[in-house]
């Protein structure tokens, strides 16, 4: 593991998985202001990107402003392991960020949120939030997905030299952290979503060993 000034990851025994019951409180706490009739947006920027895994009406290319999307989280689970703990995207404070809105037909919204909750929320990282979106059709508001700054899992300020020693040797329930980075660089670029800092850094994972940035 590289090492360097930022937090060291978190002990095995500071992982707390969330249990049905929390993820019932979560989702009843983001969805306090819901009508129950209305269709809901839910806006991707890692993974959702290119696997969201649930049914949508629709999908809009959208924008988010005070955000910005950064490989900023340890993941202990899906990408990673609580003692060898890879990288996941989450959204940090400050810039933009560009990626995918879906929307969720309201009568899909219940099973949708619990198993979206499942996936991004196992230890509960995650404060989700309903942010204004930019889309070509218009501004709307979507459910996103945003670091919590507080919780032990928030790893800031890593070099792309940091990231790649982490990515390139860390595996989860999902698979290997690497497979992970590269599939959503080359979902945004599919998409027409320009990143160049993950941009450079799938570039490397990708390039002969011998090669430096």
């Amino acid at each position: 593991m590289p090492t360097g000034r930022f937090p060291a990851p978190p002990t095995p025994e500071t992982l707390h998985l969330r249990d049905a019951a929390w993820h019932e409180r979560s989702i009843a706490q983001a969805l306090d202001h819901w009508d129950g009739r209305t269709d809901l947006w839910v806006f991707g920027y890692g993974s959702l990107v290119w696997r969201p895994e649930f049914e949508y009406l629709e999908a809009r290319l959208a924008q988010i402003h005070g955000y910005h999307r950064a490989l900023c989280m340890w993941s202990r689970v899906n990408r990673g392991t609580p003692e060898h703990p890879g990288l996941v995207f989450s959204l940090d404070h400050g810039g933009l960020c560009r990626g995918r809105a879906y929307r969720i037909a309201a009568d899909h919204v219940p099973q949708t949120m619990r198993a979206l909750w499942a996936r991004e929320m196992p230890s509960g990282s995650y404060i989700p939030r309903w942010l204004p979106c930019k889309t070509p059709n218009g501004p709307l508001s979507a459910l996103v997905f945003t670091m919590d700054r507080s919780d032990p899992s928030y790893v800031p300020g890593l070099s792309i030299e940091q990231i790649l020693g982490i990515v390139r040797t860390s595996r989860g329930r999902y698979g290997p952290c690497s497979e992970y980075v590269l599939q959503t660089a080359q979902a945004l670029e599919a998409a027409g979503i320009l990143d160049p800092e993950l941009d450079a850094i799938a570039r490397a994972l990708q390039a002969p060993s011998s090669e430096t940035l």
